[in-house]
């Protein structure tokens, strides 16, 4: 496959899984309303996710488990921190913060994962990168419409603040694994996380430290009255293992940066899944917020393509002189 290829079957990706991410919140809302505490809404997503991904890697991928054991810290590290970590920080955010003040901080994390690049290989992002950046961030605030001036908690911007690190989390470990398979394939990193953050959140259910109900009364989903085996699948099936196998292979062929970028269409998509799934109307601040990031996204993007590596980085020399540093590895 060429690179150019390569990129746009990233790029299809990262905006797949930005899609996938963002139908949990309008199909975990209606298991709320029915009774579920948003602990039990985080364990039926993980538990349904690492089943059918452990299906799905049996059938694709048949040496997974043992290549997860080969990589086992990785894989650990992976669904706790990424994964149950940053579930668990959201929710706890929320609980202190309206939601869209939440989702905001937690969409610092691509300028967090921007920072880490930079600090580690020394070399500064292009101009079109960082003003690509702040267009989709300030976009992003226009799309959550926060600007009321809520009364902010500073128990919850932690939480919230931690959410992003564990995102930015996310984006750093995914770019262990490699196209070609020569190490840690997609699949077996999004199965074996995904088994690992359920196991994580079971034991936090075992032990109480937050109230944990389930309930098998019906959910409603876009006014219809259904099942609510219905909002515990997609949860599973969509917004868990679809979402993290797609996030997890677009940034294998993406920098992590990118790909982390892309990920703000989650902002966007949320608005609209809402709209269509709970009645939400999109104000225009919001749709205009969205015309914003979506320029910001591109910008960011020409900035940083990975099939033309020297776009991404200036020329300048590093703060220690070593010129001749290669650039941070490009699919």
């Amino acid at each position: 496959m060429g690179s150019n290829d390569n990129f746009h079957l990233g790029v299809a990706s990262a905006i797949g899984s930005a899609f996938s991410f963002a139908m949990s919140g309008p199909f975990a809302k209606p298991l709320m309303d029915a009774g579920w505490t948003p602990i039990a809404a985080v364990t039926a997503r993980l538990v349904g996710g690492a089943l059918v991904m452990a299906l799905f890697a049996t059938i694709v991928h048949r040496g997974w488990l043992g290549e997860a054991i080969r990589h086992l810290k990785t894989v650990a590290v992976y669904g706790l921190i990424p994964i149950a970590g940053a579930q668990l920080c959201f929710f706890n955010a929320v609980a202190h913060l309206p939601v869209g003040v939440a989702l905001l901080l937690q969409s610092l994390a691509p300028v967090l994962v921007i920072g880490w690049i930079w600090g580690t290989t020394r070399r500064r992002p292009a101009t079109l990168t960082l003003v690509g950046t702040a267009l989709a961030l300030a976009g992003t605030a226009a799309v959550l419409d926060v600007c009321c001036g809520p009364r902010i908690d500073t128990n919850g911007v932690a939480w919230a603040l931690a959410t992003a690190v564990c995102v930015a989390c996310y984006f750093v470990l995914s770019d262990r694994v490699a196209t070609d398979g020569s190490a840690l394939n997609s699949v077996t990193l999004a199965a074996g996380g995904l088994i690992a953050a359920s196991a994580v959140v079971v034991l936090l259910d075992l032990t109480g430290i937050q109230p944990v109900a389930f309930s098998t009364h019906d959910a409603v989903v876009a006014g219809h009255s259904s099942s609510f085996l219905l909002p515990v699948m997609v949860l599973g099936v969509v917004s868990a293992a679809l979402a993290y196998v797609l996030g997890i292979s677009s940034v294998a062929r993406l920098r992590p940066s990118y790909a982390a970028l892309l990920a703000l269409a989650e902002v966007p998509f949320g608005v609209l899944c809402a709209w269509m799934l709970l009645g939400r109307a999109v104000t225009a601040a919001q749709a205009v917020g969205g015309v914003v990031a979506l320029v910001g996204l591109t910008l960011a993007g020409r900035g940083q393509r990975p099939e033309v590596p020297t776009a991404m980085w200036t020329d300048a020399v590093p703060a220690d002189g070593l010129a001749d540093e290669p650039p941070v590895r490009a699919a």
